[in-house]
């Protein structure tokens, strides 16, 4: 690899030690960097000069003398034509962004006769203009964090306890705040009034001023903790000082999640506090949960208990009622609240660290990593970096040919269930055969985007290989694994990257994509054909590997060798890998399927088994039942139908085990413009459960009572049921069809019809000559 490629995937400036960058619009740059040895927090400040990319010079003819090629002297504008065929090809700067954005305007409305009041008015395929912090990575070549670990940083957790969730009339009673040295303390309201309430967010600007931290974390810190505060200290008239330079008061970026931008609920913003960074743990949960997909929720309750960071004794209070319990039990809230920012500084640290290392990559600030897709948020911006430093022409967005993307290659052979199970991992199999037959985008003349994947891969490799080596648990090998995380994320997103429409991704190329495809089920033909050939029973495969099983009496080393002699029939770079093996498998649907391990663990994936949607007592079902059918235990699973049956009709269980988590996407005013067009049950449940008041976003759970009106139960971030009286007045008869109908339903390739219809009957309405569940057996059926 060349320097110039090491260049366009790290940079080219070694500054160290940058946590955070501010750049306005006029080309003041302020610059804080951590000094690792010391932990000093060094302040810099400098100029640069604020760009574009134009398709043309047009817009600029106007300003006449004012405007310069560059390396003349005393214009207003300079230009630089780029090399290459790419349509964006005039970088021009200014000495002010707003003065640069303004000339163009002008002539933009000259020529094409109509006011244009915004650069985006002239379209993707006009012009690039990035944020001024991006301008200023870009055109420098610096990063976040050279030289940094996670460690170095320092990170400030708050959480924000309130008397309701309508920022417009409830009050926030209790702040708690984990300073960067780990102290935890709780900020309450003296007195009442606003007069208390203005009084405690200045207490808690006061303490994030002088911890000085360079990143501030809370779990839905942009869906919740910001709005709300926001709007508090803006009714209250409290200037919101939390960031280190310029006026009191957040700022905004648009997002693709956060909090609804003012009435219009499908336009989000998120909050910017100029010299730190706003990092939402929420992201970061779910990054992880689309890759894994292992969480049972996403709320920080649900993950800290799963990943083992919530204490034994952790203090639970349902959401709706920590003020009234903070009013007779204020040291019950405080632990409960001092626990929230404990666990949300574990969570930060466990899983942030992917968002900490795609930051020392990508050049944007790491606030916008933290949430960005991984094509245009991540690849996109490195290729934009690569061109300009190679001085080459950018392609502007097309739209495509009208060819279609041919779609992924999977295969489901078998479904039902299986016994002696062996996974077969193919490693990044599309970046891979990217790399093998030098597949990439057409109008890539740089070559940029294989050069980068080819960097990724083996920095990646490396960095897995380092993090091996290091000892388990220490800082050392928690930075490679999170490295290896980034680049496993951004290698593959590029296949994805060249397949996306015209109108998301810069280099889109379905053809490339297209073959990219062809050449994956080329590939996994052949793995499938060789596996076969080698006795083994094919169950599932497609680009992430095969599930087979293997016959009776294979060692383990017999099933590495099979998986050893087809890797070595492979083209090159495309690896297979013994990735496990498994005592049982119920193959469902593809890619949704149960496996038991020799060890009793059961694992489910895919969202027949698994969907945060789904109601609790129907996932408990088959938790159970799975887990007994896969071990040949039939009476075991008509078992645990019957109890849970049994429970619903006897209403022994809670209302929240039946109820449905749901996001509400509507606020009241938008839901009841369209009320009498059509009827929705998550809002129908609000209105009769009394609420006329909600914020779009809020997450809560419904269910259906015997009278089929949706009820509302609020929960504290997916915790367990609501203290305090139970109505437990849902629809029997509905929850038992769900039972039967679509949890049931989920084991109905295990059996024949005949016996599928035995195990699961009704205790009241049993045939006279159903099969004797003793002797009902599972079975494997193969689908062609």
């Amino acid at each position: 690899m060349s320097r110039a490629e090491d260049e366009w995937l790290w940079g080219w400036d070694p500054t160290p030690g940058i946590v955070s960058v501010w750049v306005e619009a006029d080309g003041r740059a302020t610059i804080w960097r951590r000094i690792a040895a010391t932990g000093e927090l060094v302040r810099e400040e400098a100029r640069f000069r604020p760009w574009l990319l134009l398709d043309r010079l047009d817009d600029l003819r106007h300003l006449g003398s004012e405007l310069s090629q560059e390396g003349g002297a005393g214009a207003l504008v300079t230009w630089r034509e780029l090399e290459g065929p790419g349509a964006l090809r005039y970088l021009v700067r200014a000495a002010d962004g707003k003065t640069l954005s303004s000339a163009i305007l002008q002539g933009a409305t000259q020529r094409l006769g109509r006011r244009v009041g915004a650069l985006r008015d002239l379209g993707k395929e006009a012009v690039l203009a990035l944020p001024p912090e991006e301008q200023y990575l870009v055109a420098t070549g610096r990063n976040y964090f050279r030289d940094l670990t996670f460690d170095h940083l320092r990170r400030l957790q708050f959480d924000l306890e309130t008397t309701g969730l309508d920022a417009g009339r409830d009050r926030i009673f209790m702040v708690a705040v984990r300073d960067p040295s780990g102290a935890a303390e709780t900020l309450e309201v003296e007195g009442e009034g606003d007069a208390a309430e203005a009084d405690l967010i200045r207490r808690l600007v006061a303490r994030i001023q002088a911890a000085d931290p360079d990143v501030i974390e809370n779990h839905n810190l942009h869906g919740f903790d910001l709005p709300f505060l926001d709007r508090r200290a803006r009714r209250l008239g409290v200037p919101l000082s939390l960031g280190r330079i310029g006026p009191a008061g957040l700022r905004q970026r648009t997002a693709r999640r956060g909090a609804a931008a003012g009435l219009d609920d499908r336009r989000k913003v998120r909050y910017v506090a100029p010299g730190r960074e706003l990092i939402d743990t929420l992201d970061a949960v779910l990054r992880h949960d689309f890759s894994e997909r292992d969480l049972p929720g996403h709320g920080l309750k649900a993950v800290a208990r799963h990943l083992g960071l919530a204490g034994p004794d952790r203090e639970q209070i349902p959401g709706r009622q920590i003020y009234e319990v903070y009013r007779r039990d204020p040291a019950r809230v405080r632990r409960y609240a001092t626990a929230d920012v404990e666990e949300v500084a574990g969570l930060a640290r466990l899983l942030g660290g992917a968002a900490f290392a795609l930051a020392q990559m990508a050049p944007r600030r790491y606030e916008r990593l933290a949430d960005a897709g991984a094509a245009t948020g991540v690849i996109d911006p490195l290729l934009v970096r690569a061109y300009l430093h190679a001085g080459m022409a950018l392609p502007a967005h097309q739209p495509g040919d009208g060819t279609e993307h041919s779609g992924a290659a999977l295969h489901l052979f078998a479904t039902g269930v299986a016994h002696r199970i062996v996974k077969a991992d193919v490693a990044s199999l599309y970046p891979s055969l990217m790399r093998a037959f030098r597949i990439g985008p057409a109008r890539d003349r740089l070559g940029a985007m294989l050069a980068l994947v080819d960097r990724l891969v083996e920095w990646r490799l490396a960095a897995k290989a380092s993090a091996r080596a290091a000892p388990r648990g220490s800082a050392e090998r928690f930075a490679h694994e999170a490295r290896s995380a980034a680049m496993k994320l951004v290698v593959n997103s590029a296949y994805g990257y060249l397949a996306a429409g015209g109108g998301l991704t810069r280099f889109a190329d379905v053809h490339a994509a297209n073959k990219v495809t062809r050449r994956g089920r080329e590939t996994l033909d052949l793995m499938c054909r060789e596996l076969a050939a080698r006795g083994v029973t094919l169950l599932e495969a497609d680009t992430d590997g095969v599930y087979f099983a293997v016959p009776e009496g294979w060692s383990e080393d017999e099933e590495r060798g099979v998986v050893a002699e087809v890797a070595s029939l492979l083209p090159p770079l495309v690896q297979l890998e013994f990735d496990g093996r498994y005592a049982a498998m119920l193959s469902h649907e593809p890619k949704n399927y149960a496996l038991l391990s020799y060890d009793d663990k059961l694992l489910l994936r895919g969202v027949a088994f698994r969907s945060s949607r789904a109601e609790p007592f129907g996932e408990n079902f088959l938790r159970r039942a799975i887990g007994r059918l896969l071990k040949g235990d039939v009476p075991g699973v008509r078992d645990a139908y019957l109890v849970t049956l049994d429970a619903l009709r006897r209403r022994e269980l809670p209302t929240r085990d039946v109820s449905s988590l749901v996001r509400l996407t509507k606020s009241p005013e938008h839901y009841l413009e369209t009320r009498e067009a059509r009827r929705e049950l998550p809002y129908e449940a609000m209105l009769a459960a009394g609420r006329r008041q909600w914020s779009a976003g809020e997450r809560v759970r419904v269910y259906r009572t015997r009278t089929s009106a949706g009820v509302v139960e609020e929960t504290d971030d997916d915790e367990d049921a609501i203290a305090g009286e139970d109505p437990r007045d849902y629809d029997v008869g509905h929850y038992a069809r769900v039972l039967r109908e679509i949890f049931a339903s989920r084991l109905e390739r295990a059996f024949t019809p005949e016996d599928f219809a035995a195990v699961f009957a009704d205790p009241g309405q049993m045939s006279l000559f159903a099969p004797a569940i003793e002797n009902v057996r599972p079975v494997l059926k193969r689908t062609d």
